[in-house]
This record gives structure tokens, sequence and C-alpha cells, in this order.
């Protein structure tokens, strides 16, 4: 191949580790082309699908990767499934070395008794269909008024606010209408979030916790009982400022007098509880069974014996989550992540997988925030840019080496991709709604309804 040309990348996952792989990449001294496949429709990932609505601030991160989008030196190219519309032998014709950014959109596992009884769901679904993620059901089976949450992180939080949530306090936020009317009539009077640790070992944020506090007629129970520290509860207070704000604000929160909670709905913070069964009768969630745990002098806990059962009419599971293998990519089962050296993909003898490269949650799993995406993507590029510039042929392994080849193959089988001028046409169509009510967007939800508002085909 000659080495003349760029060095042709392909990106496939156009979230923020995607998206920031690609810029990072396109800053090197590499002469380099990158093209940025998306299953979607659109665009960044959990930014516009894994945020709750009412998180502007979060969402602010969505401006600055359209802004690298928006340069127009990374070519999206969306609406393109991997393992459906493309494989990897396909990629290897057109691109030199191909990134998978795919990330984990699954829940993870939580193997106790009756967690797939009906009423029973996880929070990466549940957030999915808050955001109007277009591969869900436009429905949700809401119903009860008292729930549970599992977990201690701020996924926990957001599934416990949105739940507990006035629904017309959401109207200012790019919520879907039919999400609007689900929760609008909802009958949810308390939510119960149950942590297995204390309070210095939860992983909320301070400003996510703190939002708690704010919420419109909803009042945050929590109970002293709960609250123990350990050695290593001390530790981490004293060497973690983050730490230090969270106990503080659950512990001002033990001091608010009972009398003076008059709202319409209550969300529970419960600590040192494990959930140990989920209750049913006839199929169905009518409870929840906790074991008392105790710290154990570093930070860790063991159960005690002591159980209690919470009549709750449903259960969401926030216990972190896991990746999706990928057809022809190596990958961790027990891990959930493309099996990896630093970014580099390795068969399972251990031997690098040429040309093939990871970054994000599909690389290091779902832990760490927005920096670490970019750390974690930089590592990637720099093996990449190590590995191309060793070779003799300067990396240039693909037999076509055309940016109009790929789009020719992709016309060829049917494929109605998104490119971003397209992605433009419908955020300017989500903005226009978002107007007509007062708000920033309304998200266009039904994903062929997506794709004809992009190529401009759609039909009011």
């Amino acid at each position: 191949m000659s080495s003349n040309r760029p060095l042709r990348v392909a990106v496939v996952g156009a979230g923020p580790a995607g998206i920031y792989a690609s810029d990072i990449l396109s800053k090197t001294d590499l002469d380099v082309s990158i093209d940025l496949f998306e299953r979607l429709p659109a665009p960044f990932g959990l930014v516009r699908y894994g945020v709750a609505p009412d998180h502007p601030r979060i969402k602010q991160i969505m401006v600055a990767l359209h802004k690298v989008l928006d340069r127009g030196d990374v070519r999206l190219i969306a609406n393109v499934d991997y393992g459906v519309d493309l494989k990897l032998d396909d990629l290897r014709q057109f691109y030199d070395a191909v990134i998978f950014s795919t990330g984990a959109i699954k829940d993870a596992a939580l193997p106790i008794p009756g967690i797939d009884l009906e009423g029973s769901h996880g929070a990466a679904d549940f957030v999915s269909w808050f955001d109007g993620h277009p591969d869900v059901p436009r429905t949700w089976p809401l119903q009860g008024q008292q729930i549970a949450v599992l977990g201690a992180g701020n996924v926990a939080l957001d599934v416990a606010r949105i739940l507990s949530k006035h629904a017309d306090d959401l109207l200012t936020t790019e919520i879907p209408q039919n999400v609007y009317e689900i929760l609008k009539a909802s009958e949810v009077t308390d939510v119960h979030v149950f942590a297995r640790r204390g309070p210095a070992q939860v992983k909320f944020s301070p400003l996510e916790l703190r939002e708690l506090g704010h919420v419109p007629d909803v009042d945050v129970v929590v109970y002293p009982e709960d609250f123990d520290f350990d050695e290593g509860s001390t530790a981490a207070i004293n060497s973690s400022n983050q730490t230090k704000q969270v106990v503080k604000t659950l512990t001002d929160w033990t001091l608010n007098d009972p009398a003076d909670m008059k709202a319409s709905r209550r969300l529970h913070l419960h600590f040192l509880h494990r959930p140990a069964e989920v209750l049913g009768e006839d199929g169905k969630v009518v409870g929840l069974r906790t074991e008392r745990t105790q710290l154990n002098g570093d930070a860790t806990v063991s159960g005690t014996g002591e159980y209690h059962d919470w009549p709750v009419h449903a259960v969401y599971r926030a216990v972190g989550y896991f990746g999706s293998p990928l057809p022809e990519i190596p990958f961790d089962e027990l891990k959930g992540v493309i099996s990896n050296r630093e970014g580099r993909v390795v068969d399972i003898d251990g031997e690098q997988v040429p040309g093939v490269y990871a970054t994000g949650w599909i690389k290091r799993g779902p832990i760490g925030l927005i920096g670490h995406t970019k750390s974690d993507a930089s590592e990637t590029i720099r093996h990449l840019v190590e590995d191309v510039t060793s070779r003799e042929d300067e990396g240039r392994t693909a037999p076509h080496g055309s940016p109009d080849a790929i789009l020719d193959f992709l016309r060829e089988r049917g494929v109605g991709f998104v490119e971003w001028n397209h992605w433009q046409v419908l955020d300017a169509h989500e903005r226009t709604l978002g107007e007509a009510q007062g708000r920033e967007r309304v998200k266009v939800v039904p994903r062929d309804e997506m794709i004809a508002i992009a190529h401009g085909t759609y039909e009011i």
C-alpha cells in the first residue's frame, strides 16, 4: 500500500470516548483521515442517552463534543450497526486501523433470588427509556407507591430523583412527551435507596447529592441508625474532600426535624443494608429483603444475619454497567470488556491483534468520569501512533484507501447512513420543537422518524 495517502482510521462508537479518541488522533503528527461510526442515528452516546434530563450542567459536555465534530476533520457516519451492516473484515478493506469505543450499556447482574420477577428493572433500561433512546419501548410499567433502588452511585441517585420528582418539574428539560405523560400519572410516594456499605463508602458526587435536597415537594429522609464509621471510613474522609463533602451533607440531613417534613413525596437513603432477595407473589414484586451489614474496620462490610422486609412494588438495580461482546473481537466475559493491553486488542493467547484498538468503558470497564475517558483515549492513541510509525509501510494496509469507498460500500448494502450535515438537520428540528414549548430541545424518539428528518424526507 502507498504511504503517500493519509492513514485511514475507523472509530466505532460516537460517544465521548470515541470523539475524544478521534480528537486526540487528529492532533498527532500523523497524516490521518478519521471516520467515526455510530449505531444510532444520533451521536454523543451516553451524554445524550445516559444522563438524566434535569442535569443540564453535565449535558454541556455535549457542547464540547459538538465542536469537535463541527470542525470537519472527523467524519461522522451514523446509523451504521457494527456486526450487522459491516464487520471487522469489511473495515479492514477500507481502514488501516480500527478503534472500538462502544461503551457499556447493559446492566450488571445482581445474582439474588427474585431479581427476575416482574417489576424488577435494570437502571440502564430505565435511564434509556426516560432519555428517549430509540431502541427501547416508549412505554414503561411504572406502578405502585413504594419503590426500591439498589446502588450507591450517581446512577442510583438519578433513578431515584426521576422517580420521586414531580413530572411538571421536568417540563423545562428535554424530556420526551411520552415519558412526561407516564411520570405525570405516577402514584409514587416513597423511593428507597439501599447501599450495602456506610455513608463514607458511597460513590455519590457531592453536587448530585446536594441536588436531592432542592427537589420541590420531595423530602430526603436518612436514618441515624444507618450511620457508622470505622477506621477505613475515617481514612477515606480525611484523604478525600469529595468524601468529606458527601458525609457532611448526609450527616446534616440527620439533624432535620421529622415534623418539618411535609412534602407529598419522600426519598429515603438507607445505608448498611445489603439486598438479599426480591420478594414476589404470582410472579410480581411485592417486597425487598435486606440484610443489615456492619463495617469491618477497613471500610468493607459483612452480614449480621439481621434481615428486614420492605414492602415495595418495584425494584431498580443500579449496580453498574456491563459491556457487550462484538463480533470477531476478543472479549473478556468476566470483566465485560474487549480483551486488551493498554488499548491494544489482544487475542486469547495474549497476542496483539494488528491494527485493532479499544478505548473508553469497553476498554477499562464502566468506571471513571470524563477526565478518565480523555486520559484513557490518550493512552490508546499513543500506542496506535507507536505501532504505525514503527512499520516500514507506515501502517497503510487497507486495499481501498479512498474516503468515498466506504460510503459506496454502505450504499450498495442499502444502509441509510447519517452524516454530520444530516445530524445538523435533526438537531435543528429538535431545537425548533423545544422552542415551541419554551425548552432547549425536545428529542425525537422513533428511529425511523429520526432518520427521515435527518435525510429531509419526513412528512408531518
